[in-house]
């Protein structure tokens, strides 16, 4: 109701869905069902993880004598796409260390298996994060509330800078990603053809506005397409012109986690241990005592790539980054006209053709619903959703015998702005990147980047500037060093 409906009385939305679900539940997905059925039982396994993990149970899979090391230069809490990249670019820049301190040795903790929250739940997409106008008029509101000393105009100034500085991070991001894929040789299923957004005849005026805005900041990569190309490039049918993010890319996002780390872990002083829960940080002598299930390790850097997770380890975060659960499906088969490798989103959920565990089909989700904190990484998705997206993909792809094998959700990190925090989590040694509000491709690699380079005491590109990235922004926006505004 409140995606569909976000602007109307709560009773007119009330009302409103339940003719809309009526309408689903004797009319569209009856129809839609005709051509799709659920194997039974349906795997609540992601397909990204169904050919089961390489890295889990790391290391005790093959030395159940393995125990966590007492001492490590750094602590990376997490093996997703953050935390994976983590290691991989302290495995590329660590020699640094070793030239003015010697060791350099680092210990990443997972609490699961690598890529079995988040990163090995979504849609497999490379984003070039929310172009331009979206992330503006997502921090805009916040700042209304927060710079309460600007000017309406000012403010809307400031929301612009917000999201140029993200525009160009993300953009970095993603052809960092391209440029490692390529130079490592990683099979991870990478194309680089684009992401279709179908809009109706309402939203025709809205993305002309974004594109024009996206356009006069500098940022060219979200265009219109017309009818016909959606056509020709997805296999989309629509009436209207689609938006079209020309740098997004398809890829399989575990085998991108997984990647990472096997190249981290070939350096001898890089150790992962999986299902290791982190359960508190305080400060010790020279650094950071990091107690687990499996004992205490002291550290003199912590980064969080906990997601939405943070909440749970880091009480002031409960309000600031938490969990939203989404949802997806795969069902074998599926319309033929749907083309592989390339972003689909409709008006309800997303759409992608990707190989599964027993052969090719059609990957398919939706649903942003904030939960507790203490529900981050749950696995609990709607059947009736399921079947609203067989609705959508009939309505868009046309018929197309399918049976759903896989349904599962996950729980990206959203902050109060929908705007990521990357840096010094407590204004010391101890680090954070989250809150990539479902955008973890968008900000992850790149994020690691920049993190492992202010350990390291690098000089290189600032694309998280303190003023606009700092977790102070959210968690004391009064003393947070606020950028300067920029004149014309």
């Amino acid at each position: 109701m409140a995606r569909m409906y976000p602007d109307q009385w709560w009773l007119v939305r009330a009302l409103r869905f339940a003719v809309w679900a009526a309408g689903q539940s004797f009319g569209t997905i009856p129809l839609a069902l005709r051509q799709a059925g659920f194997q039974r039982p349906v795997s609540s396994t992601p397909i990204w993880l169904a050919d089961g993990n390489p890295l889990a149970n790391h290391p005790w899979v093959d030395n159940n004598q393995a125990r966590l090391p007492s001492r490590v230069d750094v602590v990376v809490i997490g093996a997703g796409f953050t935390g994976a990249s983590c290691a991989y670019h302290w495995s590329k820049q660590k020699g640094h260390w070793s030239k003015q301190k010697g060791g350099g040795r680092l210990a990443v903790l997972e609490m699961g298996d690598p890529a079995s929250g988040a990163s090995g739940r979504n849609e497999g997409l490379v984003v070039m994060g929310r172009y331009f106008k979206m992330v503006r008029d997502t921090v805009r509101p916040y700042l209304d509330r927060v710079r309460q000393d600007l000017a309406p105009s000012e403010r809307l100034q400031l929301a612009s800078q917000f999201a140029a500085v993200y525009a160009r991070s993300a953009y970095k991001n993603a052809d960092l990603i391209a440029e490692t894929i390529k130079s490592e040789g990683y099979e991870c299923d990478y194309a680089r053809n684009g992401w279709i957004q179908a809009q109706d005849e309402g939203s025709q005026r809205a993305l002309q506005e974004s594109i024009q805005a996206g356009a006069e900041a500098g940022f060219d990569d979200w265009v219109s397409i017309s009818a016909a190309e959606t056509l020709e490039r997805g296999g989309m049918r629509v009436d209207h012109p689609a938006g079209f993010s020309e740098g997004a890319a398809c890829f399989h996002p575990a085998k991108w986690v997984w990647s990472l780390l096997r190249t981290a872990l070939r350096q001898t002083d890089i150790e992962l241990f999986t299902r290791t829960k982190v359960e508190a940080i305080s400060e010790g002598e020279g650094g950071y005592l990091v107690r687990t299930d499996r004992g205490t390790i002291r550290a003199r850097f912590v980064v969080n790539a906990t997601e939405s997770y943070t909440g749970l380890l880091h009480r002031q975060y409960r309000d600031v980054i938490w969990p939203v659960q989404t949802q997806a499906a795969f069902g074998l088969g599926g319309p033929e006209r749907i083309r592989a490798g390339v972003g689909l989103s409709g008006g309800l959920g997303f759409f992608g053709r990707h190989k599964g565990p027993h052969g090719n089909g059609v990957i398919f989700g939706s649903d942003a619903t904030r939960v507790p904190c203490h529900q981050a990484g749950s696995n609990r998705p709607s059947r009736f959703i399921t079947k609203v997206l067989v609705g959508e993909l009939h309505k868009y792809f046309g018929d197309g015998g399918m049976r759903v094998t896989n349904e599962w959700s996950g729980t990206p990190g959203f902050t109060v702005d929908e705007y990521p925090v990357v840096g010094l989590l407590d204004g010391k040694r101890q680090y954070i990147i989250g809150g990539m509000c479902g955008s973890g491709t968008a900000v992850s690699f790149n994020g690691a980047r920049h993190v492992v380079q202010q350990i390291l005491g690098l000089d290189g590109p600032d694309d998280y500037p303190e003023a606009y990235f700092a977790p102070t922004r959210l968690l004391d926006p009064v003393n947070h060093p606020w950028p300067e505004l920029e004149r014309a």
